[in-house]
């Protein structure tokens, strides 16, 4: 791992913004960095009690991706549509795999929650990470695509972890222990979340 290169952009970050993600000059674009609103809303909808209620859990999907600053717009209002327009069947498959995949067994719910998004033609890696990123914002990690490249080709493993364009739970634990080995030995006032730390690798790497 490129340490060196984590700590030179740490030092060029500091120094443009001294007091970090609250310094009066980061760029507004930082602002959805700051995701304790989503984060308490996911924390509280997708609490293992609550799966009682399969409309409620099927609702608080569609709103959390909804509220999400960092899914794009057109793919919100696919994930609500698609999800709108589900069998009852499906939707009640689709609530199981979300428990296993926040309270069970991880990665049966993600190849389940996979399935899903492949059969409505949403197989991406924003709408594939960001409930289990909201849900637990320390340990799991949006993903998007252009962010990740660069971040795996910056500190040179991108020839040992290789990003593909459809989600895989393989990579999804690669690139999870990577993020936080980095984030680990950055300074705490980088990784306040995930989000955050990865949007400070984004705004660093040229």
């Amino acid at each position: 791992m490129r340490l060196d290169k984590l700590h030179e952009l740490q030092g060029d970050f500091f120094a443009r913004y001294p007091e970090g993600f609250i310094s009066s000059d980061m760029p507004k674009a930082a602002k959805k960095y700051r995701i304790d609103s989503a984060v308490n809303f996911a924390q509280e909808a997708f609490s293992e009690t609550q799966f009682g209620k399969p409309k409620f859990i099927l609702k608080s999907l569609t709103q959390l991706v909804s509220k999400s600053s960092m899914v794009f717009m057109f793919d919100k209002a696919r994930f609500r549509d698609s999800v709108l327009l589900l069998a009852p069947k499906e939707r009640e498959a689709l609530v199981d795999i979300v428990f296993e995949l926040l309270h069970g067994n991880e990665q049966v719910g993600f190849e389940g929650v996979l399935n899903q998004l492949v059969a409505l033609k949403l197989d991406q890696w924003p709408l594939m990470s960001v409930i289990p990123f909201y849900f637990d914002p320390h340990r799991n990690w949006f993903i998007k695509p252009n962010i990740t490249k660069s971040i795996l080709k910056y500190f040179e493993v991108d020839q040992q972890i290789v990003y593909q364009t459809r989600p895989s739970y393989a990579f999804y634990q690669e690139y999870r222990d990577f993020l936080t080995q980095l984030r680990d030995e950055s300074d705490p006032w980088l990784g306040v979340n995930n989000s955050a730390f990865t949007g400070f690798l984004a705004m660093s790497i040229k």
